[in-house]
């Protein structure tokens, strides 16, 4: 009953997120982007919260005496570093695969993202690629990176509820669940970032849409290995919570925050997050 609770969460943040996403770029586009910016922002700020006041500190409950805590510490930040250097690591991988199809027009070109279409490699496929055949196999080779980068979203979802006693219980209350909504607006740039060039490149919007929706199926095997390494004793939930701390400090600092920023160059993204640290410290603790 627990694996088919984590199943049925992690799809809806999976796939159904980046459904969304992809239907928000097949219809809306550009005119979406303020909107979007401040619900990145806020999740980020919630997300921020979740890791620093539950995830990384869950660890030290089930251990006593200074010297041991100052160990647990210790190892936990560790495996934080690692989570965040691994996951950077494969973004860097995802960036190098898809900016292949990308031809610069001159010198004066920025060469980092100036804007989301840099970013998200959308729009930035249409100004600089013409022909529709390149646009289809780069929405293809955006729909892989993604799926391979939405398994390791999906552990960190796992390894959340896999410190709740009572899985079913606290489906919906949990730090899990929060982590699940936050990918899941993570998720909507990702899906647009799939759709436009798929569609761009001559597909039917809504198979475009559908393909977009399967890139997030990763989602929930990674949930499920999530769910499966932290049940296994408190050294593998130390390790599992600590990845998924990681993991989900460089999707805030490395994906939610700049894509928030490069939507809406405002002020206003700044305060979202300022409302979502505090209101993920209230979830927390009430």
């Amino acid at each position: 009953m627990d694996y088919l609770a984590i199943i049925i969460i992690t799809f809806f943040s999976g796939v159904i997120g980046t459904g969304i996403g992809g239907l928000i770029g097949a219809i809306l586009r550009k005119d979406s982007n303020k909107v979007v910016s401040l619900l990145l922002s806020f999740a980020g700020g919630v997300m921020l919260s979740v890791v620093t006041f539950d995830l990384m500190v869950e660890p030290l409950k089930n251990y006593e005496g200074e010297n041991e805590i100052i160990i647990i510490i210790i190892l936990t930040a560790l495996v934080v570093i690692a989570g965040y250097l691994i996951i950077w690591g494969l973004n860097i991988w995802i960036d190098k695969t898809t900016n292949k199809e990308i031809p610069h027009i001159d010198n004066e070109h920025p060469k980092t993202a100036d804007d989301l279409d840099e970013l998200i490699h959308a729009d930035h496929f249409e100004s600089h690629v013409k022909n529709n055949q390149n646009l289809f196999i780069a929405g293809l080779i955006m729909m892989l990176a993604i799926a391979l980068h939405n398994l390791p979203e999906g552990m960190v979802i796992g390894a959340s509820y896999a410190k709740e006693e009572d899985l079913i219980a606290n489906i919906f209350s949990g730090s899990g669940f929060l982590i699940a909504l936050v990918i899941a607006l993570h998720n909507i740039p990702e899906g647009m970032a799939v759709s436009v060039p798929l569609i761009s490149g001559g597909m039917k919007k809504l198979k475009a849409i559908f393909l977009t929706a399967l890139s997030g199926l990763p989602t929930v095997i990674g949930a499920v290995l999530g769910y499966l390494l932290g049940g296994l004793g408190e050294v593998s939930l130390l390790i599992s919570l600590g990845f998924a701390s990681g993991a989900m400090l460089y999707v805030i600092f490395g994906e939610l925050l700049p894509e928030s920023i490069l939507m809406w160059k405002s002020k206003l993204p700044a305060l979202a997050l300022f409302v979502g640290v505090i209101l993920g410290f209230i979830l927390v603790f009430i």
